[in-house]
């Protein structure tokens, strides 16, 4: 009876844990909610460009005056080819319109485009630059000119850096200068505001992020946009944006993430900033880097360094990037147990390169730890199950009394000195483990087009034998034999027939169902997880038979 309990427990824990991941988020720690008002004269370079002879009151009324014809020209697109992506970058606010990485492809066919980080669905691109208060009239719609003749740069060998310029009506001076390297995803970005005019600036400098995030049936992961405030990693589910939407504090970076791809802003001198998100549309989202208040007088200029990442959710990349960009690979409450198991597969596979078998060996690993746990659980369960006997003629005999049923049932269990939830503890102590793996194996961006063996080519997508042309109820497409879910779920089947059998029928039948549920669970589940589960099944087989024979 009580491992029947344990195992209701366990399937109801991971049922809860899946719709408890999906449904809800924690809400993110209280953080400051004011933004500072002085002046940040530290953070900031103020660089004088002309001598102001008399000091005189400041306006700060910029008049808005009509555009000129070079605002409203054509503006070009400029390409930089590197050997991790190809960028297109339009004069037009100096905005990223395409980012493809070249070292992963859309879909795991080998002739699929590869990938793109920016959707078309987002007209105005990304890395824009405006102000808060939008206190430089034409910034929003400026087209830049870039000290660059030919349309194109590749960036193999040496390094190299575009600059883009933009003079206002009033006579600001705009410029972003990109650094791009041939070694690294990282691209450098320097603005500068060169106050020209007669006119004082006081605003806050935005620098924006857009991405395009298409629903989904479920996730069992976090996507969506992040930052790293005070130290404290801060994630916010796309629903939560309405609920609150600027949050302020030391800020090392601001990001928009899905499950394997990265889009950053990083200050190089971090300091006092809010991210800002909007809704631009049912799955575009926009987080704003916002710089606290500066004051650009007449004759002076603002200089902002970041760094920009677009790439790959990898560990280990973002770790050799520095600036803690490697904490947004979170896997949530159990990463402190992912993490290590990350890197220990990703250990296995440069010995041999094969992710699925590499998650066989990482399974034969921690079955080896838990080996002392897991024989001890089947050596009390084969225990328990000597005693059946005497439990069922018990449970015949006071079958109208369940007190004193229970009261001779304990009384056996001192007798043959029998902790009835011996075989439940240990196999408690393995459920963060398990969840910890099945965090990791979704997310792991190694996965992502790994093939293992025959049908299996990608260990990131659900395990799929033929094509369908027909939808199947509860199943996400695309339509097949589920071969290795079904193997599973046979285990688990095996696997409870091994069990002590219950006294109660109702239990019994239960028990006995519980296969099916988790085969229906893991219908949609990553390949490599399914695998996982399926090795620990069949070696949990062999030890509980091998418990069985040795305490015969």
């Amino acid at each position: 009876m009580e491992q029947a309990r344990l195992f209701i427990a366990i399937a109801l824990a991971f049922l809860v844990f899946i719709l408890w991941d999906f449904f809800f988020v924690a809400d993110p720690d209280d953080l400051q909610k004011q933004q500072k008002n002085q002046i940040s004269e530290q953070s900031q370079t103020e660089k004088p460009v002309m001598e102001n002879k008399e000091e005189k009151p400041l306006d700060f009324s910029i008049p808005a005056t009509e555009e000129s014809l070079e605002s409203v020209r054509e503006p070009k697109i400029i390409t930089v080819n590197t050997p991790f992506y190809s960028l297109n970058i339009s004069e037009k606010g100096a905005a990223f319109k395409s980012f493809v990485l070249k070292k992963y492809r859309e879909t795991v066919d080998e002739k699929s485009p590869f990938k793109e980080l920016i959707s078309k669905d987002i007209d105005m691109g990304t890395v824009l630059l405006g102000f808060a208060g939008n206190s430089l009239p034409g910034l929003d719609n400026a087209v830049f000119s870039t000290d660059l003749e030919a349309d194109s740069v590749d960036v193999f060998n040496n390094d190299k850096m575009i600059s883009f310029t933009w003079v206002s009506k009033q006579g600001v001076v705009v410029s972003k200068k990109f650094f791009f390297s041939s070694q690294t995803y990282l691209i450098g970005l320097t603005v500068a505001i060169k106050n020209s005019s007669t006119y004082a600036l006081k605003d806050d400098l935005t620098l924006s992020l857009t991405k395009f995030l298409p629903e989904q049936g479920s996730t069992y992961g976090f996507e969506g946009p992040s930052a790293l405030i005070d130290n404290k990693l801060i994630q916010i589910k796309t629903k939560k944006i309405k609920e609150q939407n600027r949050y302020t504090g030391k800020m090392k970076w601001v990001a928009i993430q899905d499950r394997y791809f990265l889009s950053s802003i990083i200050p190089v001198n971090p300091g006092e900033a809010t991210m800002h998100l909007s809704l631009l549309d049912k799955n575009i989202i926009q987080a704003q880097y916002v710089q606290s208040e500066t004051l650009i007088r007449p004759g002076t200029q603002r200089i902002y360094e970041y760094k920009l990442y677009f790439g790959p959710l990898s560990t280990r990349i973002l770790k050799n990037l520095g600036f803690d960009l490697r904490k947004v690979v979170n896997f949530g409450m159990f990463d402190i147990i992912a993490q290590p198991c990350l890197w220990l597969m990703n250990f296995l596979y440069s010995f041999i390169p094969n992710y699925g078998v590499a998650i066989i060996i990482l399974t034969l690993l921690i079955k080896l730890v838990l080996w002392p746990l897991g024989t001890k659980s089947y050596k009390s369960m084969n225990e328990m199950k000597k005693l059946q006997p005497l439990m069922t003629e018990i449970r015949e005999k006071h079958k109208n009394d369940k007190k004193k049923m229970n009261a001779e049932i304990m009384g056996l269990y001192k007798l043959y000195k029998i902790n009835p939830v011996g075989g439940c503890l240990p196999m408690i102590v393995q459920i963060p483990v398990f969840f910890a793996l099945y965090r990791m194996l979704y997310k792991a961006i190694e996965l992502r087009h790994a093939p293992f063996l025959w049908w299996i080519n990608d260990l990131s997508a659900p395990d799929r034998l033929l094509n369908f042309n027909f939808a199947v109820p509860m199943m996400q497409p695309p339509y097949g034999i589920p071969v290795l879910t079904i193997i599973m779920g046979g285990t688990m089947f095996l696997q409870q027939k091994m069990q002590p059998p219950q006294g109660d029928p109702a239990q019994a039948k239960i028990m006995m169902f519980l296969p099916i549920v988790f085969t229906v669970i893991f219908i949609n589940f990553p390949s490599g997880l399914v695998l996982y589960w399926l090795v620990n099944n069949i070696i949990s087989i062999l030890q509980q038979y091998y418990v069985s024979k040795k305490f015969k």
